[in-house]
């Protein structure tokens, strides 16, 4: 079965396996439950990772920066993101690429960047969220028969933001206008940040960091370094040991 279940710090992490109808309009449906006591704090770093993250908690508590409601969105951010959980909090959540979001009538990227926002369930994207255990099936339905983005579509398949220009057959103008207003990072940046988040998700399971930076596209191992240091704020070799999926584990307390 094609699904990332990982354990880590009292909470169990998992990914569904996602229909091919939303491939290139949703990265993962997401699970996160915890087994420890509700005065139990545990922090977490969360990566970048490119996505637009709608998130539904069903029991606990959460806090990035101030305490948060039961249902919230949380933007692209360029640096790891500290938040902290308690020890029996739950989630359900969906990361959404941006010109899925954009889709959904969302607002604009930069409007929530590096942030979270209170999400009404009212909105396409909030109900989405509402009914946890029918969230697959109402997310295809969302997108049924909806135009792919003019855009978007092809960044996933881009290596360079010429490849984008090529593709979607936009003006290079046109397609960094797009990314300025609507992602609100240019096209280079979010194709670094792509870039870096499938190396994360990667790294674990890579035969070596030479091999990985390879394969992920970096021009070596010294460039795939970097960006670690800069994105997730470690090395990868410590990533590789400490990383589980786009979170890095903190302590208990």
């Amino acid at each position: 079965m094609n699904r990332r279940d990982m354990e880590y710090d009292m909470m169990r992490y998992a990914e569904q396996p996602l229909p091919e109808a939303l491939n290139g309009l949703v990265a993962a449906l997401w699970t996160m439950a915890g087994e420890g006591r509700p005065d139990a704090w545990v922090e977490h770093d969360a990566t970048p990772d490119g996505c637009i993250e709608v998130i539904h908690r069903l029991r606990g508590r959460s806090v990035w920066g101030t305490e948060q409601p039961a249902l919230f969105v949380t933007g692209l951010n360029l640096t790891p993101v500290r938040f902290r959980i308690s020890g029996d909090a739950q989630f359900i959540g969906l990361r959404l690429w941006p010109w899925a979001w954009e889709m959904l009538g969302g607002v604009p990227c930069p409007a929530i960047a590096n942030g979270w926002a209170a999400l009404d369930g009212g909105s396409r994207a909030g109900a989405l969220m509402l009914n946890p255990d029918n969230v697959m099936t109402d997310m295809t339905t969302a997108f049924a028969g909806m135009a792919r983005h003019p855009i978007g579509s092809h960044v996933l398949n881009a290596v360079r933001v010429e490849d984008i220009v090529r593709t979607s057959g936009r003006s290079h103008r046109t397609v960094q206008r797009w990314f300025e207003r609507s992602i609100g990072v240019t096209p280079r940046g979010y194709l670094r940040l792509i870039r870096f988040h499938r190396a994360m998700v990667d790294v674990a399971t890579a035969t070596s960091l030479a091999d990985q930076a390879a394969k992920g596209g970096f021009a070596d191992q010294a460039h795939m370094a970097r960006d670690f240091r800069e994105l997730a704020g470690i090395p990868p070799r410590t990533a590789r040991v400490r990383a589980r999926g786009p979170f890095l584990p903190g302590d208990p307390s």
